[in-house]
């Protein structure tokens, strides 16, 4: 079907107050809830991990790490429910949307690529505060990295492996990538045996 002569079954407010009441977790893709599938074990644990890197660097510093339980408004009154974000922005913890988002992290799972791939792409890039979108692989220790270019709407990518750190000079912070990787069972990884 025609995107532009699908009609929204909800606007952002109506899916806002829906989702407050549901059990399982929902975006919204402008048109209308889509359910977020469970993830695997290593996806929990890539979660943790970016959390505890953001949460240990950003403190003191007036920016903190969120998500994935708030959510981003994104271009066509879609909302967003990355695994992390950061922003820098004061707003009231009541706030269902986060502001001033600056930072978007997504750990990928076997459905999720296209959407984080393109259509996430497409809506975080048209977010002028968020300057950088980090992808994190689910099968090994790897990272695909947007940048803004200079407050345009061109973004930059590159690639990083376990050997790489992850410069986020818009928060102030760099992370090692093999961090955000720490404990996971991956089956690029040599076990000891092989090494």
């Amino acid at each position: 079907m025609n995107l532009a002569l699908r009609q929204p079954l909800m606007t952002r407010d109506q899916f806002l107050e829906w989702v407050q009441a549901q059990e399982g977790r929902h975006e919204f893709d402008g048109f209308q809830p889509v359910a977020m599938t469970g993830g695997t074990v290593n996806h929990s644990r890539c979660f943790r991990n970016i959390h505890v890197a953001l949460r240990s660097r950003l403190r003191n510093t007036g920016c903190e790490a969120l998500g994935p339980d708030v959510g981003l408004a994104t271009v066509g009154n879609a909302v967003r429910y990355p695994d992390a974000l950061v922003t820098c922005a004061k707003f009231p913890g009541t706030a269902l949307l986060v502001p001033g988002v600056v930072v978007v992290f997504e750990v990928l799972s076997p459905t999720s690529g296209r959407t984080d791939r393109i259509d996430k792409l497409r809506e975080y890039r048209a977010v002028p505060s968020i300057q950088r979108y980090v992808i994190l692989e689910h099968l090994s220790a790897a990272a695909t990295v947007f940048s803004r270019n200079n407050g345009t709407a061109d973004w930059t990518a590159v690639a990083l492996t376990a050997d790489d750190t992850l410069e986020m000079p818009e928060i102030g912070i760099a992370v090692p990538v093999r961090e955000f990787y720490e404990g996971l069972d991956l089956p690029d990884t040599p076990t000891s045996a092989e090494t």
